[in-house]
């Protein structure tokens, strides 16, 4: 700092050494353009042999940032921004004001006219920008993974074993509860009640519960069973060495108790000699199947939220503002009800977790749909089984 700058006029280029000099980008008022970058090159002799010539397409009020680096882009330096102001395949003045003289090399015949701009360079060393992302992505995975162990103790303890929740806990679960599970259990997916009422069998009958509470779990019921495709073709599964089908079967029923832990135990560091495994016939069926499960689900999804304003009109159970009175009466004093609020929440934050981490499943043509729709809560999941990408594994 402090050095007389110097002024050079009419320098040809063919004088300036380049030893010293590298190219780092060529852009248009500073915006880059993607054009070839071989106009200055490294003082090794293979750079030397391959980039002596000016790049091609380079046009008046380009811009050339140059830093005064070692081969190895090592800088600690200042970067130098020109505007190139005039160029042709002609005899060419290069004009400028630089700190100490340049050490570049072009192709003899080439000179040019530049307006010169100071530029501040933050380049470092690659190899220990690569060291600190990585120590940066542990820690933030270490940090993520006591955050979802802590959410998982969190979940046991406050929805199956203190009292302190609405509800009943495990250990004092009354016979209203268990019964109410039992029917909602038999109404899976309304299969039994559309039998009942549309087909007209009635070799079971189907449980007269609240729209409310049918509409409620099915509602996240079918969402986890669209969760079943983006499981098995998770790009980490294999870090989770239990079986993914017992895994699934176990939250199809007691949904995130088992999701959160898997979350968690994806972030394990990879073996660095794992081999893939292949799926299970299950997981084959879900993946190979994923289109009709996504179809599926999202049917299931839609038809939870119309049934629980409109469904059993002939039942008596009142207008929607009646329901809407009963459902918030059945959050405050069902735990299960209870437990459903906290599985939609949690199911918000890892469907666009997992599917921004699978993108690459998707076909290509669909990604940037993908990418967004992920946020939407169950129409992301959807969109990602209706795109999946069944021709290879990534």
């Amino acid at each position: 700092m402090g050095h007389k700058l110097r002024h050079f006029t009419e320098l040809p280029l063919n004088e300036i050494r380049n030893d010293e000099f590298n190219l780092v980008s060529l852009a248009s008022r500073g915006h880059r353009t993607g054009r070839p970058t071989a106009a200055l090159s490294t003082s090794s002799k293979v750079a030397e042999d391959q980039h002596r010539q000016w790049p091609k397409g380079l046009q008046n009020d380009d811009v050339l940032i140059v830093t005064m680096a070692s081969p190895a882009l090592l800088c600690n330096n200042i970067c130098t921004r020109f505007w190139v102001s005039s160029l042709s395949q002609s005899q060419h003045q290069m004009q400028l004001l630089q700190r100490r003289r340049l050490s570049v090399k072009f192709h003899a015949q080439y000179k040019a006219s530049f307006r010169f701009s100071p530029l501040v360079c933050l380049a470092g060393r690659r190899e220990e920008t690569e060291v600190v992302l990585a120590e940066n992505d542990g820690r933030k995975r270490r940090l993520l993974q006591i955050l979802l162990w802590a959410a998982e103790g969190i979940y046991i303890f406050w929805l199956f074993l203190l009292p302190y929740a609405p509800g009943d806990p495990v250990w004092a679960i009354s016979s209203d509860t268990i019964n109410s599970l039992i029917g909602l259990s038999l109404n899976f997916f309304f299969i039994l009640p559309l039998i009942n009422s549309v087909v007209g069998i009635h070799f079971i009958n189907s449980p007269v519960l609240h729209p409310m509470s049918e509409g409620l779990f099915n509602f996240v019921i079918g969402w986890t069973f669209m969760f079943a495709p983006l499981l098995f073709r998770d790009c980490k599964r294999d870090r989770y060495k239990g079986s993914l089908d017992v895994l699934w079967g176990f939250q199809m029923f007691l949904t995130n108790t088992f999701l959160i832990p898997y979350m968690a135990i994806r972030l394990n560091d990879e073996e660095a000699e794992s081999i893939p495994r292949n799926p299970s016939q299950l997981g084959s069926v879900m993946i190979n199947g994923a289109p009709i499960v996504g179809v599926i689900g999202g049917a299931v999804c839609l038809i939870s939220a119309l049934w629980a304003f409109f469904g059993r009109e002939d039942s008596n159970f009142g207008s929607i503002a009646d329901r809407c009175e009963f459902l918030v009466s059945y959050l405050g004093s069902e735990r299960l009800a209870y437990a459903f609020i906290w599985d939609i929440f949690l199911y918000i934050i890892f469907q666009p977790w997992l599917i921004g981490d699978n993108l690459q499943n998707v076909q290509k043509s669909k990604v940037s749909v993908v990418r967004y729709l992920r946020f939407v809560p169950v129409i992301g999941l959807i969109s990602y089984l209706l795109f999946l990408n069944l021709d290879e594994e990534p």
